[in-house]
């Protein structure tokens, strides 16, 4: 995930606040993982393949990942020509694409996960990351949520198929991918759609980082289906002034402009801007929920512009970020000496846009926010639009089924990331993605991008079991 937007693609998975109903929900079973102890050996292998080669950007590559993977699949019976480790030829991190091939009876799909994770330093960690250490119930290392666990269940999901002589009734594509978090020129999927979009086209995908089912104190609450995300686009304010010596101070100082626009802009919201699948999320927490909290997440679901209700809501950072566009000082910077007068004083200011905001509409937000025309705004990174994908029964019954086959009673919701995958360049390009992992994750113990990264060991095969039921219902026949 990749703010590398994806630290932010999984910490932002959508979570619950009701004390009361998570006090109160019963503790769902741990599904029983039905295959065989041979095939999970194989899934874990295959992760801890993954997980023990280096794909940072700084000091790593994805062609080993990739490579190995291919072999893997090669000698499962793949063909080499639906096998293909490919990437620009000034790169060392290429992209694996491989071919299910079907009767052809209805398209393909396509499923993705990225192959890069961010640094992690030896020394800030209680285990070596680039060794997959299994402790207390728990996988660690980097990239064990982040999102090797994706790569490791679609390879395997493949040559499970291939054993058991599957034949589907539509192609199903893997593609697995670089520059995710590498937040340069160079992504993977935005390369593929480029030169080898044959390759990878297909009517919809499923991108296993994004849509992880949720956990609370102990406690499974939902599983999710992520069809939008907002879109990061980042601007600089600045102020500028003459300066002086500092032992003639005046009230025009650069930084205490920019600091009241600041304070003003801390406190501006967007309004309020609702789409089918952020309705939809509120409508099923309402359900989940009790008291106030419970008529609020109702009345704002059902068009509310209640003051009272929306403002409840946004006092809650999650919900708020699902309400509005948002944008926060990132960074500051200003003055040049201890003994002089600023004579600039700068600000980053990051925005998450709603799918369907502009860049020129928060720009003109943010003038009205700061209301001072000496704060210069310059836009510094562009954005790429990323519709929503429409929730549709094909992708959403299969999920719904395999949901509550492994865990009945545990609800399917659908969710806005507040951060940014690599769903965000196929949905620019038209075809529709769905976030669904089976993998839980606590979300009071989001670990992506940081120390000590991990995930539940069964937890990782519930989840394997639950993205191959998965491909296996999107593709019977």
């Amino acid at each position: 995930m990749g703010l590398g937007d994806w630290g932010i693609e999984r910490m932002t998975f959508s979570y619950l606040r009701s004390s009361a109903f998570i006090c109160g929900l019963l503790l769902l079973p741990t599904a029983r993982a039905v295959a065989q102890t041979a095939e999970q050996q194989l899934t874990r292998d295959i992760f801890q393949q993954l997980i023990e080669i280096n794909t940072t950007h700084e000091h790593g590559s994805t062609a080993s990942a990739a490579e190995a993977m291919a072999v893997r699949l090669r000698d499962a019976g793949f063909p080499v020509e639906d096998v293909q480790v490919l990437g620009p030829a000034d790169s060392k991190n290429p992209n694996l694409v491989v071919r299910y091939r079907g009767s052809g009876g209805r398209p393909p799909i396509l499923f993705l996960a990225h192959l890069d994770v961010v640094e992690a330093r030896a020394e800030d960690w209680s285990v070596d990351p680039f060794v997959l250490t299994e402790r207390e119930g728990w996988f660690y290392g980097r990239g064990t949520s982040d999102i090797k666990d994706g790569d490791a269940i679609l390879v395997t999901s493949f040559i499970r198929l291939k054993r058991e002589g599957f034949v589907p009734d539509r192609d199903l594509i893997v593609m697995l991918t670089a520059g995710e978090e590498s937040g340069g020129d160079y992504n993977g999927v935005s390369w593929l759609l480029q030169t080898h979009r044959e390759l990878i086209d297909a009517p919809f995908a499923v991108n296993l980082d994004a849509g992880a089912p949720e956990r609370r104190n102990g406690q499974r609450t939902l599983q999710a289906v992520q069809a939008a995300e907002k879109v990061s686009v980042t601007f600089r304010l600045e102020v500028k002034n003459p300066g002086g010596h500092s032992s003639l101070p005046v009230k025009e100082n650069a930084i205490y402009r920019l600091a009241r626009g600041l304070t003003r802009l801390a406190q501006y919201d967007f309004p309020v801007g609702l789409s089918e699948i952020t309705r939809g999320y509120f409508r099923a927490m309402a359900a989940l929920s009790v008291g106030e909290r419970a008529r609020a997440l109702s009345r704002v679901a059902a068009g509310s512009a209640e003051t009272k209700a929306v403002a409840q809501l946004s006092s809650d950072p999650f919900y708020n970020a699902q309400l509005r566009t948002t944008c926060v000082a990132t960074m500051l910077d200003g003055g040049h000496a201890i003994n002089a007068l600023p004579q600039t004083a700068g600000a980053t200011v990051n925005c998450r846009m709603l799918p369907g905001d502009s860049a020129p509409g928060v720009l003109a937000a943010l003038r009205r926010a700061l209301t001072d025309s000496q704060i210069a705004i310059t836009q510094i990174t562009q954005p790429l639009p990323s519709p929503p994908s429409p929730l549709t029964p094909e992708i959403l019954e299969p999920a719904k089924q395999v949901t509550a086959e492994l865990w009945p009673g545990l609800p399917l919701v659908p969710i806005m990331m507040t951060g940014a995958t690599d769903g965000r360049y196929l949905r620019n390009a038209g075809i529709p993605t769905y976030g669904i992992s089976g993998v839980f994750l606590d979300v009071d113990d989001i670990r992506a991008h940081g120390r000590d990264e991990r995930i539940g060991v069964q937890d990782f095969y519930d989840g394997a079991e639950y993205n191959y039921r998965l491909m296996r219902r999107l593709a019977t026949p």
